[in-house]
């Protein structure tokens, strides 16, 4: 692993298990309250280095890369599977930490972004193991793009309008040139920076430039093709003319393969704190990255109508689960965050740090 500068009190190790060669990032004492932090897609575990750096004392702080990011093992992401590659990973990573299966060893899970859809499949299939959930602007229970309505209900058969053939590929040509040819290109609305600057980032917030330069680096570690980011794309008769394929990480978060409405049903019911920025454009029932919303505003031509295809209620859907888990004898509270878009963490860290210490026990 190249030499490069972490913030104080941060450590950077990898960690082999039966599935993955995992990177990870921790701080805290070993004996600590375990706090692992799972990060968004095309990002890694440097998105959480200044969260790590900020925890309390008594917290042991742990970000892992995701397969195929930052510098963990670039293995393909199986996408019929859903979240079920990456949760088990993490999964299998806890084992080799000495949490999971560990009596009351269990572990405080934060998810961000694409992040909140593995911890929701962790506590799903390991829900004994996990002490409290902390959901941040997490991609929705039944996926992005595809689907019209609380429950998750498709629009077309085939889920077309989700999956890795809606990615911007000029975007994904710039990650396909990597670190070494440094592709930053500031002008470019589809560079790396701009797209950071724009959609994880609520405008006009910016990083100090050394701090951009770290994280726009990580960003370019990201793994592609057809079975990592974006994934493969597959022709559709449906509007707009894409459907899901089957390998890949935006494929494995379309709602044809991604249904975490389980998550309301679980036995062992961690309390639950959700997390979002009132300006996420990502996540939100009006997201600049939805296809439906898209089409209704004019951006996409030939768009079917509402009755077919409407945006997504994104946010109406997070919220519909955890009633229903609330509903079912679970706690989740919900804090919004002003001024903020999709990385609350990095744009309001002492809002972020402050409810996420309040909640953990």
């Amino acid at each position: 692993m190249e030499k490069r500068e972490l913030l104080d009190g941060i450590g950077s190790r990898e960690v082999s298990t039966p599935r993955l060669m995992t990177h990870l990032l921790e701080s805290g004492p070993e004996g600590g309250v375990p706090v692992v932090f799972v990060h968004g897609n095309v990002a890694s575990s440097r998105f959480f280095e200044e969260t790590l750096a900020a925890l309390p004392p008594n917290c042991r702080g742990l970000a892992p890369d995701l397969r195929g990011f930052g510098r963990s093992e670039p293995k393909p992401v199986d996408a019929t599977r859903g979240m079920r590659d990456l949760s088990d990973d993490l999964y299998e990573l806890m084992k080799a930490s000495g949490y999971a299966e560990e009596g009351d060893r269990k572990v405080h899970l934060v998810g961000w972004s694409l992040g909140g859809g593995v911890v929701m499949q962790y506590a799903i299939d390991h829900p004994e193991e996990v002490a409290s959930l902390t959901l941040s602007c997490p991609i929705p229970p039944y996926g992005m793009g595809g689907t019209k309505d609380i429950c998750g209900a498709p629009c077309w058969p085939d889920y077309a309008g989700s999956g890795g053939g809606l990615v911007n590929l000029d975007f994904v040509g710039f990650l396909e040139q990597g670190i070494g040819d440094d592709p930053r290109e500031p002008d470019n609305p589809s560079s790396p920076r701009n797209v950071m600057n724009t959609t994880y980032f609520n405008p006009p917030f910016r990083l100090a430039r050394e701090r951009e330069e770290v994280l726009i680096s990580e960003i370019l570690r990201t793994k592609v093709g057809n079975y990592n980011y974006p994934g493969e794309r597959v022709p559709s008769p449906n509007w707009p003319k894409v459907a899901p394929g089957r390998w890949g990480i935006v494929n494995a978060f379309s709602p044809k393969y991604r249904d975490l409405s389980a998550f309301a049903e679980i036995e062992s019911r961690p309390d639950v704190l959700w997390v979002r920025g009132a300006d996420d454009r990502t996540v939100s029932d009006s997201s600049a990255a939805d296809f439906g919303y898209l089409g209704k505003i004019g951006l996409v031509p030939h768009w079917p109508g509402e009755k077919v295809y409407p945006p997504q209620p994104r946010v109406s859907q997070i919220r519909a689960v955890l009633e229903e888990y609330a509903a079912g004898g679970g706690s989740y509270r919900e804090e919004v965050i002003a001024d903020c878009g999709h990385t609350p963490h990095i744009e309001k860290p002492d809002a972020f740090l402050e409810v996420l210490i309040e909640f953990l026990p």
